[in-house]
């Protein structure tokens, strides 16, 4: 017995995925699950300045209501000049970023000597970079907190593959880091092993991981397939505050092996939300 726009009202403090199944509850759910003013609380309150920094921009007259425009970004788009990825989780809303390589900062990345950079049908990117042959290894990347959904957790994760020239990669383990202004909340090492290219779903990780101010250790990690057709090792995770606006510095190093390695092969850094299933 509710005015609709008194349910509209309600369903706009719930979520996406509530709002979507509140719709087959009644033919006034249905409709005011379809109002503008629910999916505007749900799209990034900076989605106007995200449009304009598409490659193909995209104004709010491209689509007829809120809600297409809501499932449109829940879709990975490419933005400024396609150095980055951008979309939201379609169940909650929160943002999420696929840095590419080229806004990483690869030590030597610029020597042809040690990478090599070329465009590979796989990629949502116009390049990925190998790696040739190197003895040190750092891989960084940034971000800042407020380009992303406030009182999140993340998850920060290194977008791969192994390329047929492999080697080198299981002598000495990787450090993989992410720091959050000027402290460190998470570290750990991770090594590839007994890696089968053709069997993908065996890759085994074989990592220890510590998350600060508690200690936690995975050990025997299967690494993960993506569906796109790369996979990604987890480099830490970390929660963004309400109005912060912190440097988030991510990385993979390997320094102290002095051994040559080649054949990884990078797409980039992937920051998302931590999603509860």
């Amino acid at each position: 017995m509710l005015p609709e726009d008194c349910v509209s009202t309600i369903l706009s403090f719930t979520s996406p995925l509530d709002v979507c199944r509140s719709s087959a509850v009644s033919s006034t759910f249905s409709s005011a699950a379809e109002s503008d003013g629910v999916w505007e609380r749900f799209l990034p309150s900076d989605y106007h300045q995200l449009l304009l920094r598409l490659v193909k921009t995209t104004t709010n007259s491209d689509f007829y209501t809120k809600k297409e425009l809501y499932f449109h970004l829940c879709n990975p788009l490419l933005l400024d000049g396609g150095t980055k990825s951008f979309k939201i989780e379609k169940s909650s809303g929160k943002k999420s970023y696929l840095l590419s390589a080229r806004e990483l900062l690869i030590t030597w990345g610029d020597e042809p000597m040690y990478w090599s950079w070329k465009h590979v049908k796989e990629s949502r990117f116009a390049e990925v970079v190998e790696l040739r042959t190197i003895s040190w290894l750092e891989i960084h990347g940034k971000i800042r907190t407020k380009m992303l959904s406030s009182n999140t957790t993340y998850s920060a994760y290194l977008v791969i593959n192994i390329s047929n020239r492999a080697y080198g990669l299981d002598t000495a383990p990787f450090e993989i880091s992410v720091n959050v202004g000027n402290r460190q909340v998470s570290y750990g090492t991770v090594c590839v092993s007994g890696y089968d290219k053709n069997k993908m779903q065996e890759k085994i990780m074989k990592q220890t991981l510590k998350t600060t101010p508690f200690v936690e250790e995975k050990k025997n990690v299967i690494i993960s397939e993506r569906n796109d057709g790369w996979v990604e090792i987890k480099l830490g995770e970390f929660f963004t505050g309400e109005n912060d606006d912190e440097e988030v510095k991510m990385s993979l190093t390997e320094t102290k092996g002095y051994h040559l390695k080649a054949g990884l092969v990078i797409e980039g850094i992937e920051v998302r939300p931590n999603i509860k299933h």
